[in-house]
């Protein structure tokens, strides 16, 4: 076990399944100290549990990112149970639609721009005031390859992500003077439970999606994790209000 975090207090949000999941586990390796949140709660404290069993500390708090109560609830739990925020990675989000934009429905975009923005948005909202009283914090928000382009049949779920790009420079930017460094991991097409659903519902999609990246395959999690460490890193010190593509290459053509 590497201790590159160790004892450093980190929030993940989606943290239940997927690339939170991955990354969660990841911090743990590390010495992180974990607070995990998301809406799954049996498949957020099965993540604690795995962390637990292997040697790690974390906790689960049942929490949905949209609801600004409930937010500020985990925040203030943090602060007492643990003092300080020393890292966050705002994760939480639902997945694409599968349609063109004239055939969209105003229940999914309210959904999707809940989760994926105003979510983004109430989670650092909370967070950042907590770094600040501790001398400052490294932030990463979940964006995608399509907050770098268009996205086809995605037009709400790209306008959410490039919302996100547009809250975390917008951030990164207001606080990089006092020790709050902000960015953005955007990735591609990932195998996680989020893209195998798509999948059943479009057979051919993960033959496409292998096709899209120059590299030759779609990406893990444990990539993505990679990346989300890097940039909570002291190594990443100079480091702030970047949209870094983890994404084999599919941004380049």
């Amino acid at each position: 076990m590497s201790s590159a975090f160790s004892g450093k207090v980190v929030l993940i949000t989606g943290a239940a399944a997927g690339i939170g999941k991955t990354t969660a586990e990841a911090f743990a390796a590390q010495g992180a100290r974990l607070v995990l949140a998301d809406i799954d709660a049996i498949g957020g404290e099965a993540v604690v549990a795995g962390i637990r069993e292997r040697g790690g500390e974390a906790v689960f708090s049942r929490c949905n990112v949209a609801d600004a109560e409930q937010v500020k609830a985990l925040l203030a739990m943090i602060e007492n149970d643990f003092g300080r925020l020393d890292c966050a990675f705002n994760n939480a989000g639902v997945e694409f639609e599968q349609h063109k934009l004239a055939d969209g429905d105003e229940a999914v975009f309210d959904r999707i721009m809940d989760v994926n923005v105003k979510g983004v948005w109430q989670c650092m909202r909370f967070e950042i005031p907590l770094m600040l009283k501790h001398g400052g914090g490294a932030i990463v928000n979940t964006a995608s390859i399509a907050a770098l382009g268009a996205a086809p049949k995605m037009s709400i779920y790209a306008a959410s992500k490039h919302a996100v790009l547009g809250l975390t420079r917008s951030a990164a930017v207001e606080y990089a003077k006092r020790g709050v460094r902000i960015n953005a991991v955007c990735p591609a097409v990932i195998d996680t439970e989020m893209f195998r659903r798509a999948a059943e519902i479009e057979p051919r999609k993960a033959e496409i999606a292998a096709a899209m990246h120059p590299i030759g395959r779609i990406g893990k999690a444990e990539e993505i994790a990679a990346a989300v460490l890097y940039l909570c890193s002291e190594g990443a010190g100079f480091t702030t209000g970047i949209a870094l593509p983890v994404d084999g290459g599919s941004t380049c053509i």
